[in-house]
């Protein structure tokens, strides 16, 4: 597999309609918002989860695929099987061994990075991806709808409810937001957790399509927008991540509230681009 050899900067896209893009537990489930703005937010571990479990549908249990930090892990036990290997017992330094297998191994480690130390120590590793919060282009509103449920768990709640077994509860939506991630993908951290050039186009695939594959009630209608990269022809850059940001302006067309991605326009400074820098919008 071919090493990264070039620094890349991106801008990613999504919206959502009628649907809860990421609850806050802190506030009843609630759409994460920004308190003095209004603007919505989504977590960068939200859209990383996102990611790996896009890896983990699309590679199932192909070498090299697999995800560190899934559902019901015990992530120590991950850890200590890399310890069991023959090259990490016949190292001299077999916290380095046992961070090398954990990057080959697992998709998400040389991606994102992973803490490795809480049990048998596998180091830490840098991820080559970083992700911004993903902040809305607007202010959100955020509605909690009233919803019956015909049917309770129990008997003992039956007989509370009187033969009526009708419960109530409560569901919080966005009527549409517009979000905006900032991504930095580092060449030098790539080459050295091992993220290759298959591995950043499968990462480029799952945002493409990995709201198809996570589709939920609670989420509504979430989809990819724009994915706009920036491409360094070096491996440490050349130019600022922001000023290369700041080329990308979303402007509202709508007069009221809007309601649907055409109620936008992506404006891209192309006249403005620094000679050293490419630019592709993969969706």
């Amino acid at each position: 597999m071919s090493e990264l050899k070039n620094r890349f900067d991106f801008v990613y896209m999504f919206d959502v309609q009628d649907g809860n893009p990421n609850g806050d537990p802190d506030a009843g489930n609630l759409p994460r918002v920004d308190a003095e703005t209004g603007m919505g937010l989504v977590t960068d571990v939200c859209l990383k989860r996102k990611v790996r479990n896009y890896v983990q549908v699309v590679k199932g249990c192909v070498d090299g695929y697999d995800i560190f930090v899934k559902e019901k892990a015990v992530l120590n036990k991950s850890i200590d099987a890399a310890h069991d290997e023959e090259s990490v017992k016949n190292a001299t330094d077999k916290t380095s061994a046992a961070r090398d297998v954990m990057c080959r191994k697992f998709y998400d480690i040389r991606s994102f990075g992973a803490l490795m130390s809480t049990g048998k120590n596998a180091g830490q590793v840098r991820g080559p991806i970083q992700l911004t919060f993903a902040r809305s282009v607007d202010p959100i509103s955020a509605m909690e709808h009233s919803i019956t449920r015909m049917a309770v768990a129990t008997e003992k709640e039956a007989e509370k409810q009187g033969g009526d077994n009708r419960t109530m509860g409560r569901k919080a939506t966005v009527p549409y937001g517009l979000y905006v991630c900032h991504g930095f993908i580092s060449a030098n951290l790539a080459n050295q957790t091992g993220f290759s050039e298959d591995d950043l186009a499968l990462f480029w695939e799952a945002l493409k399509n990995m709201f198809d594959i996570d589709r939920s009630a609670a989420r509504g209608l979430m989809s990819a927008q724009k994915l706009i990269v920036f491409k360094h022809e070096s491996v440490l850059g050349n130019a600022p991540a922001n000023k290369l940001f700041d080329l990308v302006k979303v402007e509202k067309k709508c007069n009221g509230a809007p309601r649907k991605f055409d109620d936008y326009e992506v404006i891209i400074d192309n006249a403005n681009l620094p000679n050293e820098i490419s630019i592709e919008e993969l969706i």
